[in-house]
């Protein structure tokens, strides 16, 4: 399990992935060496935000290869897919610090 406050010693990230859950809710997710990493709050709870900003912000200073907001369609089964496979989006996100 990553926890928020291991970002610190983190300088490089292959991607990092903001995940839309619903209307202004967002998870995090980070790809450290071809692995996927949910972000944990100092509870344990998976991180959770309404400010996408803010989230994009914990890289600030950071190298970031990628940052994208990832978003998964609620109509799989309407276009033939199984639910939850095959239909994520990815909208390449630009860093907000610079």
């Amino acid at each position: 399990m990553m926890k928020i406050a291991d970002l610190h010693d983190i300088q490089s990230f292959e991607k990092v992935r903001i995940h839309s859950l619903e209307s202004n809710l967002y998870q995090l997710s980070v790809v450290i060496d071809g692995q996927e990493h949910y972000l944990h709050d100092q509870r344990g709870e998976l991180l959770k935000s309404h400010n996408k900003l803010e989230l994009q912000q914990l890289f600030e200073g950071k190298q970031v290869e990628q940052m994208v907001l990832c978003h998964q369609s609620a109509y799989d089964e309407m276009v033939g897919q199984p639910v939850g496979e095959g239909n994520t989006l990815e909208v390449p996100l630009g860093n907000p610090w610079h």
